[in-house]
């Protein structure tokens, strides 16, 4: 991990997606098949749009920017992955070096449950 890096934010963001896994689990989800999930940052207008212009090398697609009560901008980006517990786990890796890398929140994620129905 990147010089810096919070493992206590990492270990506080890996048991709050420990409880959102089981409960897709819950509701049928089988982790192994590849889904879109939602990913959210926010912050300035500038860092967002930084990020942006990055989130395809960086493995993501940009869907949009939306601009929060405060004046905080928040950008909006997808990936293709599967919730299992280890892919999650460097997923949330990587958004937590990218907030440090831009300058943004990271303010989580968000995907359907897949049962392959």
């Amino acid at each position: 991990m990147t010089a810096g890096f919070d493992f206590m934010r990492f270990a506080s963001e890996i048991a709050a997606d420990t409880e959102v896994l089981a409960e897709l689990v819950e509701n049928g989800d089988i982790p192994t098949l590849v889904r879109t999930i939602d990913v959210h940052f926010k912050g300035d207008e500038a860092a967002a749009q930084r990020l942006s212009e990055d989130a395809e090398t960086l493995g993501f697609v940009f869907l949009g920017f939306g601009e929060y009560d405060d004046g905080d901008w928040a950008i909006d980006l997808q990936f293709d992955g599967t919730t299992e517990p280890a892919a999650m786990a460097a997923f949330t890796r990587k958004a937590l070096e990218m907030e440090a890398t831009y300058g943004l929140e990271y303010d989580g994620w968000g995907c359907q449950a897949q049962t392959g129905a």
